[in-house]
């Protein structure tokens, strides 16, 4: 489950991919002219070898001049983009990347596909960034659109990975390597039981994929609509008693983390029998998620009462138990829900919670005892840039938050066959966290050399 703190407080969403965009006519653009300081003090061969570069080359070298801050952004975008992007906020943007990839040091490649458009690669410090630009000649060819799909690192190191996690504040948990037990390329505080967020929901695909692999039930199995929780996702604002199939409750519930469809999947197979799953898989803790919570009581628990949730976090399964069974009595609205997130973490220890063995245990458990289309499921929102994706034979993704607590689990397969998981975890119970700073290093982690 996915509570982001950079949205409402009551939606729950689940980030859809890690592309940095930028243009005019989507979420940012810049736009570029030589700053008049600049050009005054160039000499005669300057201005000469300037004039032999076409619009599009000089622009982008003004690309590079942007992101070290040497030139002032009303003299590259044009007045219509920084509109829409204010050079505060575009500065913001830009010191995010630098402080991730360090500086621009030079234009690696253009490709012009016209006289106003081109693809454009900035070299950074530890990335190449990718994407395209468009000039506007009407305009003193100032740059119209400029994008960044993605950031590949270069020059990148294990070392400075785990140095990047250890500087976030809180609790960080990181491991990467391969699924068979060799030996991790990653591995930070992995032993450490970590709130997980919506990626609670792989548990659930887990018992669901293994009773259709023991045929007990089909993935074209139709059921109707009897829950609802509250957001991320759509199907809390489905009627009642719509009917739907196991498969299309399963990837609603994973691609976009829809906790309506995570709770009717619950109600369906039972909570005991997802519970179950999680011990079979091999949960080095389990007790921690006993009794196994749904969506929509997480959410009662931090909208209801303060007494009742201080009560139910100190209590034993038993006692938990009795006050979910009582839990629809004081029931809560979604701007009590709202409220509850409204200041940041939220009793971050009622949560669902696993480290990073007890998820690569649960991937070898899908692998042996699951049935493939669960797979298939995970892999619909991969949750990285295209350029990371065409390294990997197969990826699939589950990630999770709240204020205060982010999960990010990926299980992808090399072209050899083999398969790897990534699990970052990250807790702070004190602010809520920046899912850029974790989703850049798991870019990072997952373009390292094998």
């Amino acid at each position: 489950m996915t509570l982001s703190s950079n949205i409402a407080p009551q939606n729950i969403v689940c980030k859809a991919g890690l592309a940095a965009v930028l243009s005019g006519a989507a979420l940012i653009a810049f736009s570029a002219l030589p700053a008049p300081a600049l050009a005054q003090e160039a000499s005669q061969n300057e201005a000469k070898e300037e004039t032999e570069q076409s619009a599009l080359e000089i622009r982008a070298e003004h690309v590079v001049a942007i992101f070290n801050g040497e030139m002032d952004p009303q003299d590259v975008f044009t007045d219509g983009f920084l509109a829409q992007v204010p050079p505060a906020m575009l500065n913001a943007t830009i010191q995010q990347w630098l402080a991730q990839y360090g500086a621009a040091q030079s234009v690696d490649n253009l490709g012009p596909v016209s006289d106003t458009r081109t693809a454009l690669a900035i070299r950074m410090e530890r990335a190449i960034a990718r994407g395209g630009m468009a000039i506007d000649p009407d305009d003193d060819n100032r740059i119209s659109e400029l994008i960044f799909q993605s950031f590949d690192p270069i020059n990148d190191t294990v070392e400075k990975i785990e140095s990047d996690l250890a500087a976030l504040p809180g609790t960080v948990s990181a491991w990467f390597g391969p699924l068979d037990g060799g030996t991790p390329t990653v591995a930070v505080n992995a032993d450490a039981q970590m709130a997980l967020g919506s990626t609670f929901k792989l548990y659930v695909l887990a018992a669901l994929s293994r009773e259709v692999a023991q045929g007990k039930r089909n993935w074209d199995d139709r059921v109707d609509l009897s829950v609802s929780s509250f957001p991320s996702g759509m199907m809390q604002d489905w009627p009642q008693g719509s009917p739907v199939t196991l498969h299309t409750l399963a990837s609603l519930m994973i691609s976009i983390s829809d906790n309506t469809a995570t709770d009717q999947l619950i109600a369906i197979l039972g909570r005991d029998a997802v519970f179950q799953a999680m011990v079979d898989s091999g949960h080095s803790a389990p007790e921690l998620n006993d009794p196994f919570l749904t969506t929509r009581e997480l959410f009662m628990l931090k909208g209801g009462p303060a007494g009742r949730l201080k009560t139910y976090a100190q209590g034993d399964a038993e006692l938990r138990l009795q006050i979910l069974e009582g839990i629809e009595d004081n029931p809560v609205s979604i701007g009590d829900i709202g409220a509850a997130f409204a200041s940041g973490p939220n009793t971050i220890d009622v949560e669902w919670f696993g480290n990073a063995a007890d998820l690569t245990s649960l991937f070898r458990f899908m692998r042996e005892n699951g049935e493939e289309t669960a797979f298939q499921i995970m892999g619909i929102n991969p949750s990285m840039t295209a350029s990371t994706r065409s390294q990997w034979d197969y990826a699939g993704y589950k990630g999770g938050s709240e204020p205060g607590v982010l999960n990010l689990t990926w299980l992808v397969t090399d072209n050899a066959g083999q398969d790897h998981a990534l699990v970052l975890s990250w807790s702070n119970s004190e602010a809520s966290l920046t899912n850029d700073d974790l989703e850049r290093i798991a870019e990072r982690i997952l373009n390292l050399p094998r």
